[in-house]
């Protein structure tokens, strides 16, 4: 797995830590094969430091952040986090493998609601990441694998952007984006 450790916001990592990481980063490598990458953040915030782990392979995402007062016990909390995460996901596979084999999942249609806010949130954070193609049932599994409502890809099928969300009565909601 290529790993790429980034400093922010004035904290920067010692040799040892960084060491620390790439050694205990090996112990996911049975997970992944040589395409794998992670990327490692690690920032400060105060006296609180905080360290954030996101792994990109065949196009799934796994990610971790964790907050402590020491970045070596950040690495403790984040890790076992990512490998729950991994091997859900391995079952998961697993298992939709099985149950394509016995029948054909059948889409439904979905619903889609309009409602909006009396008034908008401001925008506190900003995130950027590459769309990679993928199929919309790997979209759904990558929304419980990583405990979000949405989650944002390119369809392999149409090659258009879509969202998959959690509805609030657990089924999922599709939008397809027209440029």
């Amino acid at each position: 797995m290529k790993l790429q450790i980034l400093e922010r916001n004035d904290y920067k990592a010692s040799a040892k830590l960084k060491k620390v990481i790439e050694d205990k980063m090996q112990k996911l490598d049975k997970y992944f094969d040589k395409s794998a990458s992670a990327k490692i953040i690690c920032s400060k915030n105060g006296k609180q430091e905080k360290l954030e782990i996101t792994i990109k392979s065949n196009g799934l995402l796994y990610r971790s952040e964790v907050v402590s007062d020491s970045m070596f016990a950040n690495i403790d909390y984040a890790l076992p986090k990512l490998e729950t995460q991994i091997v859900r996901n391995r079952e998961k596979l697993i298992d939709k493998r099985k149950s394509r084999a016995v029948k054909e999942m059948v889409s439904e249609p979905f619903e889609f609601l309009e409602e909006e806010p009396d008034e908008l949130p401001k925008v506190f954070k900003k995130k950027s990441f590459e769309l990679e193609p993928i199929l919309i049932d790997d979209a759904r599994l990558a929304i419980e694998r990583l405990g979000h409502d949405f989650y944002a890809f390119l369809n392999a099928k149409t090659g258009k952007i879509n969202i998959i969300y959690r509805r609030k009565d657990n089924k999922f909601g599709l939008i397809e984006l027209k440029y």
